[in-house]
Protein backbone atom coordinates (compact mmCIF):
# COMPACT_ATOMS: atom_id res chain seq x y z
CA UNK A 1 0.00 0.00 0.00
CA UNK A 2 1.20 3.59 -0.30
CA UNK A 3 1.26 6.09 2.24
CA UNK A 4 1.28 9.85 2.22
CA UNK A 5 4.35 11.25 4.49
CA UNK A 6 3.68 14.24 6.56
CA UNK A 7 5.63 17.40 5.37
CA UNK A 8 8.12 16.75 8.31
CA UNK A 9 9.38 13.99 6.31
CA UNK A 10 8.52 14.75 2.91
CA UNK A 11 11.19 15.62 0.75
CA UNK A 12 12.78 18.82 1.16
CA UNK A 13 11.73 21.95 -0.44
CA UNK A 14 14.22 23.03 -2.82
CA UNK A 15 14.85 26.98 -2.32
CA UNK A 16 17.56 28.42 -4.74
CA UNK A 17 18.45 32.05 -3.99
CA UNK A 18 20.17 34.38 -6.52
CA UNK A 19 21.98 36.55 -4.17
CA UNK A 20 25.08 39.04 -3.56
CA UNK A 21 27.21 39.55 -0.67
CA UNK A 22 27.20 43.47 -1.34
CA UNK A 23 23.46 43.40 -1.12
CA UNK A 24 21.66 44.81 2.23
CA UNK A 25 18.43 43.64 0.98
CA UNK A 26 19.47 40.24 0.43
CA UNK A 27 20.73 39.35 4.24
CA UNK A 28 17.43 41.20 5.76
CA UNK A 29 15.29 38.47 2.99
CA UNK A 30 17.70 35.91 4.48
CA UNK A 31 16.45 36.68 8.13
CA UNK A 32 13.31 36.89 6.47
CA UNK A 33 13.47 33.69 5.04
CA UNK A 34 14.51 31.89 8.09
CA UNK A 35 12.01 33.25 10.77
CA UNK A 36 9.40 31.63 7.97
CA UNK A 37 11.03 28.72 8.35
CA UNK A 38 11.47 28.55 11.85
CA UNK A 39 7.50 28.55 12.44
CA UNK A 40 5.86 25.92 13.48
CA UNK A 41 4.96 23.58 10.59
CA UNK A 42 7.53 24.38 8.22
CA UNK A 43 8.81 21.88 6.33
CA UNK A 44 12.49 21.30 5.68
CA UNK A 45 13.97 22.74 2.94
CA UNK A 46 17.41 22.65 1.23
CA UNK A 47 18.50 26.12 0.42
CA UNK A 48 21.30 27.12 -2.31
CA UNK A 49 22.80 30.28 -3.13
CA UNK A 50 23.68 31.24 -6.85
CA UNK A 51 26.19 34.16 -7.57
CA UNK A 52 24.72 37.66 -8.80
CA UNK A 53 27.08 40.33 -8.94
CA UNK A 54 24.91 44.13 -8.71
CA UNK A 55 27.72 46.05 -9.21
CA UNK A 56 30.27 43.98 -11.49
CA UNK A 57 32.54 47.19 -12.64
CA UNK A 58 33.40 47.87 -8.89
CA UNK A 59 37.18 48.11 -8.25
CA UNK A 60 38.49 45.63 -5.94
CA UNK A 61 39.90 48.58 -3.58
CA UNK A 62 37.08 51.28 -4.11
CA UNK A 63 38.42 54.44 -3.39
CA UNK A 64 35.72 56.19 -1.39
CA UNK A 65 32.85 55.68 1.08
CA UNK A 66 29.48 53.63 0.28
CA UNK A 67 27.95 56.80 0.38
CA UNK A 68 30.18 57.91 -2.66
CA UNK A 69 30.18 55.14 -4.91
CA UNK A 70 26.39 54.87 -4.66
CA UNK A 71 25.94 58.51 -5.51
CA UNK A 72 27.92 58.26 -8.08
CA UNK A 73 26.87 54.67 -9.51
CA UNK A 74 23.26 55.83 -8.96
CA UNK A 75 22.97 59.58 -9.98
CA UNK A 76 21.92 60.04 -6.73
CA UNK A 77 22.56 63.34 -4.09
CA UNK A 78 25.40 62.55 -0.90
CA UNK A 79 22.51 63.64 1.28
CA UNK A 80 19.84 61.60 -0.40
CA UNK A 81 22.03 58.32 -0.28
CA UNK A 82 23.03 59.19 3.52
CA UNK A 83 19.49 59.17 4.22
CA UNK A 84 18.54 55.72 2.61
CA UNK A 85 21.35 53.98 4.29
CA UNK A 86 19.68 54.97 7.40
CA UNK A 87 16.55 54.11 6.37
CA UNK A 88 18.23 50.93 5.28
CA UNK A 89 19.82 50.75 8.47
CA UNK A 90 16.98 50.74 10.48
CA UNK A 91 14.97 48.48 8.33
CA UNK A 92 17.85 46.02 9.42
CA UNK A 93 18.14 46.35 12.76
CA UNK A 94 13.63 45.07 13.15
CA UNK A 95 15.61 42.16 11.76
CA UNK A 96 18.39 41.92 14.03
CA UNK A 97 21.02 42.39 11.96
CA UNK A 98 23.61 45.41 12.38
CA UNK A 99 24.41 47.85 9.45
CA UNK A 100 27.84 49.70 9.38
CA UNK A 101 27.70 51.93 6.17
CA UNK A 102 30.04 54.53 7.28
CA UNK A 103 32.85 52.07 7.64
CA UNK A 104 32.23 49.65 5.18
CA UNK A 105 34.93 48.62 2.75
CA UNK A 106 32.59 48.67 -0.62
CA UNK A 107 34.64 45.79 -3.34
CA UNK A 108 34.38 43.89 -6.03
CA UNK A 109 32.11 40.34 -5.20
CA UNK A 110 33.25 38.24 -7.87
CA UNK A 111 36.06 36.23 -5.71
CA UNK A 112 33.50 35.80 -2.50
CA UNK A 113 30.89 34.06 -5.21
CA UNK A 114 33.75 31.67 -6.25
CA UNK A 115 34.44 31.23 -2.49
CA UNK A 116 30.83 30.49 -1.91
CA UNK A 117 31.06 27.82 -4.71
CA UNK A 118 34.00 26.59 -2.88
CA UNK A 119 32.07 26.38 0.10
CA UNK A 120 28.85 24.49 -1.56
CA UNK A 121 31.28 21.70 -2.50
CA UNK A 122 32.41 21.11 1.06
CA UNK A 123 29.12 21.16 2.24
CA UNK A 124 29.17 24.37 4.33
CA UNK A 125 27.48 27.04 1.76
CA UNK A 126 25.04 28.34 3.92
CA UNK A 127 26.97 28.78 7.02
CA UNK A 128 29.72 30.65 4.46
CA UNK A 129 27.48 32.98 2.79
CA UNK A 130 26.28 34.04 6.53
CA UNK A 131 29.69 34.53 7.52
CA UNK A 132 30.44 36.78 4.57
CA UNK A 133 27.20 38.91 5.24
CA UNK A 134 28.28 39.37 8.28
CA UNK A 135 32.07 40.48 7.87
CA UNK A 136 30.94 42.80 5.24
CA UNK A 137 27.63 44.72 6.86
CA UNK A 138 28.53 44.60 10.36
CA UNK A 139 32.05 44.03 11.04
CA UNK A 140 33.40 46.31 7.85
CA UNK A 141 36.04 43.22 6.62
CA UNK A 142 36.85 43.45 2.58
CA UNK A 143 35.86 40.54 0.84
CA UNK A 144 37.43 41.05 -1.84
CA UNK A 145 40.96 39.83 -1.41
CA UNK A 146 42.01 36.40 -1.19
CA UNK A 147 44.05 36.87 2.29
CA UNK A 148 40.68 38.59 3.89
CA UNK A 149 38.29 35.41 2.34
CA UNK A 150 40.76 32.37 3.25
CA UNK A 151 40.83 34.10 7.22
CA UNK A 152 36.89 34.06 6.88
CA UNK A 153 36.47 30.66 5.38
CA UNK A 154 38.97 28.91 8.19
CA UNK A 155 35.90 29.96 10.83
CA UNK A 156 33.51 28.10 8.69
CA UNK A 157 35.79 24.83 8.77
CA UNK A 158 37.27 25.41 5.03
CA UNK A 159 40.86 24.21 4.69
CA UNK A 160 42.92 27.62 3.89
CA UNK A 161 45.21 26.03 1.85
CA UNK A 162 42.83 23.91 -0.63
CA UNK A 163 40.44 27.43 -0.20
CA UNK A 164 43.39 29.53 -0.92
CA UNK A 165 44.54 27.47 -3.87
CA UNK A 166 40.86 27.36 -5.24
CA UNK A 167 40.75 31.02 -5.02
CA UNK A 168 43.70 31.19 -6.84
CA UNK A 169 43.14 29.26 -9.55
CA UNK A 170 39.93 30.58 -10.15
CA UNK A 171 38.44 27.30 -10.47
CA UNK A 172 34.76 27.90 -9.57
CA UNK A 173 35.01 30.71 -11.65
CA UNK A 174 32.56 29.02 -14.82
CA UNK A 175 30.74 28.11 -11.78
CA UNK A 176 29.97 31.79 -11.12
CA UNK A 177 29.85 32.61 -14.73
CA UNK A 178 26.74 30.06 -14.99
CA UNK A 179 24.71 31.41 -12.33
CA UNK A 180 24.91 34.93 -13.68
CA UNK A 181 23.87 33.27 -17.09
CA UNK A 182 21.04 31.50 -15.57
CA UNK A 183 19.73 34.67 -13.63
CA UNK A 184 19.55 36.65 -17.05
CA UNK A 185 17.89 33.73 -18.87
CA UNK A 186 15.84 33.66 -16.13
CA UNK A 187 14.94 37.41 -16.16
CA UNK A 188 16.10 38.06 -12.75
CA UNK A 189 17.02 41.93 -12.82
CA UNK A 190 17.86 42.23 -8.87
CA UNK A 191 18.03 40.52 -5.59
CA UNK A 192 17.37 38.66 -3.56
CA UNK A 193 15.43 36.12 -5.82
CA UNK A 194 13.95 33.10 -4.07
CA UNK A 195 12.61 30.14 -6.37
CA UNK A 196 11.02 28.10 -4.62
CA UNK A 197 10.33 23.93 -5.44
CA UNK A 198 11.76 25.01 -9.19
CA UNK A 199 8.49 27.01 -9.68
CA UNK A 200 7.66 29.87 -7.44
CA UNK A 201 9.65 32.65 -7.72
CA UNK A 202 9.50 35.25 -5.18
CA UNK A 203 11.30 38.70 -5.55
CA UNK A 204 12.89 40.66 -2.80
CA UNK A 205 13.11 40.32 0.51
CA UNK A 206 9.53 40.07 1.09
CA UNK A 207 8.23 38.96 4.74
CA UNK A 208 8.06 35.75 6.69
CA UNK A 209 4.65 35.61 6.03
CA UNK A 210 4.75 35.81 2.51
CA UNK A 211 7.52 32.99 2.47
CA UNK A 212 5.19 31.00 4.53
CA UNK A 213 2.33 31.39 2.66
CA UNK A 214 4.20 30.18 -0.83
CA UNK A 215 6.31 27.44 1.54
CA UNK A 216 2.66 26.43 2.28
CA UNK A 217 0.96 26.25 -1.29
CA UNK A 218 4.34 24.23 -2.28
CA UNK A 219 3.53 21.82 0.38
CA UNK A 220 -0.21 21.64 -0.61
CA UNK A 221 0.39 21.15 -4.37
CA UNK A 222 2.44 18.04 -3.25
CA UNK A 223 0.23 16.46 -1.18
CA UNK A 224 -2.24 16.77 -3.94
CA UNK A 225 -0.36 14.85 -6.55
CA UNK A 226 -1.07 11.63 -7.71
CA UNK A 227 0.56 9.08 -5.71
CA UNK A 228 2.53 6.73 -7.95
CA UNK A 229 1.00 3.04 -8.95
CA UNK A 230 2.91 0.68 -7.02
CA UNK A 231 2.88 -2.58 -6.30
CA UNK A 232 0.68 -3.96 -3.53
CA UNK A 233 1.90 -6.69 -0.78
Amino acid sequence: MTETLPASQAAPVKIDVWSDVACPWCYVGKRRLETALAQPGAPAVEIEYHSFELSPDTPVDFEGSEIDFLAHHKGMAPAQVEQMLGQMTQLAAAEGLEYHFDTLQHTKTLLAHELLHHAKAHGVQYDMKERLLHAYFTESKHVGHVDDLVELAAEVGLDPDETRAALTDHRYADDVAADIAQAHALGINGVPFFVLDGKYGVSGAQSPETFSAVLERVVAERDAEPEPESAHA
